[in-house]
């Protein structure tokens, strides 16, 4: 509207003008001119406001259908949200219903579990005035009392209760004994699996070192002959991979193992290698380490000095130096088990020698377990038998790891005496990271503590020795500081055995005499 007036004052503008203009004609004498130009004015005027209305018309219309497209966004919008409004109230009276239902269907069973618990305490209090008269007639009968029955039932009813007892013990004992083979087997078998690539390639491997990766091609030889050669003449499987300067020789037995890495020293120092050669090499070798074997089981019966031993028995003995168990050599740990088993009969007053060759020939399987089914003990045991050793001696073998029940005296001794070998600190081998770190963790535990000076972890982690500050730590707080560390090693750490702390408190004085 401001704006149809707006044009409306422009047009009434014009023709003032050309009134204006019109009596300045008529006043110049120039009237047709003036209603010329009079009627031009009035056409622009009315030419002028019909667009001016026209585009005014036209901004109307855009907004009034700009308004328009907003209502119908918003009806839509609305229209949207009342109909997830009503699916909502229509999935809430659904459940309104289920639960209707539920609640109504408890009540149901609720009259029901009543009436149940009626019916079984209306039979409850038949069986009790049942047994009751079944008392009383007992008690009539056997000219017992009320309670003198009761007491008998119960008895009877104990007695019942312990042999049923004892039956289940002894039901559940034969199916342990039952499956004890079976699932001690099958934890075995997981454990090989879980450790057997660490235990492989720290104890059935050697590596040779060669001089030039130019020798890896002659140890292959033509077509693979050579290498084909020395693995039939030895038993060894031969690895030649991208290592650098190094094969690898694979076998579980540590003798041929030992043959085949003296027998590729000899033929890598040699350089002549064909499979001639390789033959005379290895026989050679196979030779120089027989001849080995026989003199360490020698010497370490003479230094053992347990009287004279088969030959067949000797060459077993010098077979295990070859031989480790956990990191320990075998036929070191026979002569100190041998020794340790003596010292323990000379003790009980027992036959020192006895013991000690029973202790020191009590792993001889080990030399032969994977050439001959069994355990070690057991194929021990038949070989010494075999070569004629006492029966004592015989047994103490066979029992020593409890596979068997001792039959004398000298099987706990030579038990004892294997288990204290093995467990000398350093005998076996140890992760030496996590040793070292046990050993500081000691140390910093008893080190983070006030007034604690030095500590000092010793016999491989067994004993832990702090030195304390004397202006800080009185003499009666030393207990309650050990207690402490005590505590704290108990609490942060695991850890093999016992661990004995000592605590030092040392007032030291010195003077200088000039």
């Amino acid at each position: 509207m401001l704006q149809t007036l707006n044009y409306s004052f422009i047009g009434a503008g014009f023709l003032v003008l050309a009134l204006a203009y019109f009596l300045k004609v008529r006043l110049s004498g120039d009237y047709k001119k003036a209603q010329k130009t009079i009627r031009d004015a009035q056409r622009k005027a009315d030419s002028l406001i019909s667009q001016k209305m026209k585009e005014a018309e036209s901004s109307l219309a855009k907004k009034e259908k700009g308004r328009l497209r907003k209502l119908s966004s918003r009806e839509e919008e609305l229209r949207k949200q009342e109909n997830a409004y009503n699916k909502r109230i229509s999935k809430l009276d659904a459940r309104l219903e289920a639960l209707d239902k539920k609640e109504e269907k408890i009540k149901v069973l609720d009259g029901n579990l009543q009436e149940k618990e009626k019916a079984v305490e209306e039979k409850s209090a038949k069986v009790d005035e049942i047994i009751s008269a079944q008392n009383e007639k007992l008690s009539q009968i056997a000219g017992y009392s009320k309670e003198e029955a009761l007491d008998v039932l119960m008895n009877n009813l104990l007695e019942k209760a312990r042999e049923g007892v004892a039956r289940k013990i002894n039901d559940i004992e034969q199916e342990v004994k039952d499956n004890a083979k079976e699932r001690s087997a099958k934890i075995l078998a997981e454990t090989v699996q879980k450790l057997a690539v660490d235990y492989a390639s720290d104890s059935v491997v050697s590596v040779i070192n060669l001089p030039s990766d130019e020798m890896k091609g002659r140890v292959i030889g033509r077509e693979g002959r050579n290498i084909r050669t020395f693995e039939k003449e030895t038993g060894v499987d031969v690895i030649v991979d991208d290592t650098p300067g190094a094969i690898v020789l694979s076998c579980f037995s540590a003798v041929r193992r030992e043959i085949a890495s003296h027998a590729m020293h000899k033929l890598i120092e040699d350089g002549r290698i064909h499979p001639a050669r390789i033959e005379e090499v290895v026989r050679k070798s196979t030779a120089e380490i027989e001849r080995r074997i026989e003199n360490y089981g020698k010497k370490a019966c003479l230094k053992m000095n347990v009287g004279n031993i088969p030959k067949n028995i000797v060459n077993l003995i010098g077979r295990l130096h070859y031989r480790t168990s956990y990191g320990q050599n075998v036929l070191k740990h026979s002569m100190e088990a041998g020794w340790i088993a003596g010292m323990i009969a000379a003790e009980l007053g027992l036959n020192q020698r006895l013991a000690r060759r029973a202790g020191f020939l009590h792993d001889i399987g080990k030399a032969i377990d994977h050439e001959v089914e069994g355990t070690h003990a057991i194929i021990g045991a038949n070989f010494a038998k075999k070569n004629g050793e006492n029966q004592v001696i015989v047994d103490a073998i066979r029992a020593h790891h409890e596979e068997v029940e001792s039959t004398n005296v000298y099987c706990p001794i030579v038990q004892a005496a294997d288990a204290i070998s093995g467990a000398r600190p350093g005998a076996r081998r140890e992760v030496l990271e996590s040793y070292v770190e046990r050993l500081d963790k000691l140390e910093e535990i008893a080190g983070s503590i006030d007034g604690v000076k030095q500590t000092f972890a010793v016999q491989a982690g067994r004993e832990l020795r702090v030195i304390v500050n004397p202006e800080k730590i009185k003499e009666d707080n030393c207990a309650f500081l050990v207690e402490d560390i005590v505590g704290k090693i108990e609490s942060e750490m695991q850890y093999p055995g016992q661990i004995k702390v000592t605590v030092i408190r040392e007032n030291r004085m010195s003077g200088i005499a000039k």
